[in-house]
């Protein structure tokens, strides 16, 4: 009880210590300064590894050598809450992601969100999502990266429910590679206890596959894609 304590006093403290830096960023966001995202990753990556820290999580990185150079949609399997803060200090760069549109309404949370260039879109509109894969596809013809959990939700366990299409319509409209990435473990930092909220030291292994370019594929190859994909994540998963 009292790590789950510090943790979210922790997380609220930060953001609110933080308020004149990300003030000053959306002042440079205005001028477009193109130092901006370099201070925004460093800001995020480390809020991120200390968020880790403060729960008692400790992750393996397997395969970093798959980073990609350019830009990429990293797509993951989505077991818990800590799922966000792995995947932002682990990629060697923190990506926005493709969050759901509840996490827009969270003060300050928001505004840093959208610097990270998050993208949100509302999970029960098919309008919207149609509207996520055109707004995706900008962001990463603009030369950002971005993360996508294509279960839609948490599986809170090793069993992975179905990957949606979204997430590879929009690799394959901008012909950037989807990099498929294991997360193993981190639902027991919380999702595994008890009560589904409280906080306690778990550890978890994240492993980054080999890129599939999408570039050029043919429309029977983006058809299986979805499930190709899965396939690679659910192969280094243990309980799988």
């Amino acid at each position: 009880m009292l790590r789950t304590l510090i943790w979210f006093i922790y997380f609220w403290l930060y953001l609110i210590v933080m308020l004149p830096i990300l003030f000053y960023y959306w002042r440079l966001d205005l001028r477009r300064d193109p130092r901006l995202d370099e201070k925004v990753n460093q800001k995020v990556t480390n809020w991120a590894r200390r968020l880790m820290r403060v729960a008692g999580m400790t992750v393996t990185v397997r395969g970093r050598e798959n980073l990609p150079e350019g830009t990429a949609v990293f797509i993951a399997n989505h077991q818990g809450n800590f799922d966000i803060p792995l995947m932002l200090s682990c990629l060697g760069h923190a990506h926005g992601l493709l969050a759901k549109q509840e996490l827009a309404r969270i003060p300050i949370l928001r505004l840093w969100m959208r610097l990270l260039h998050c993208l949100f879109v509302d999970r029960s509109s098919p309008r919207a999502g149609m509207e996520s894969i055109v707004n995706g596809v900008k962001l990463l013809e603009s030369g950002h990266s971005l993360v996508i959990f294509p279960e839609g939700t948490r599986s809170r366990g090793d069993a992975m429910q179905e990957f949606k299409g979204g997430a590879f319509r929009i690799a394959s409209k901008s012909k950037v590679p989807v990099v498929p990435v294991t997360i193993d473990g981190s639902y027991r930092a919380m999702e595994a206890n008890p009560t589904g909220w409280l906080i306690r030291p778990a550890h978890g292994t994240l492993t980054i596959h080999p890129a599939i370019p999408t570039d050029g594929m043919s429309r029977e190859e983006l058809r299986v894609l979805p499930q190709k994909t899965q396939a690679m994540i659910a192969s280094a998963l243990k309980g799988a």
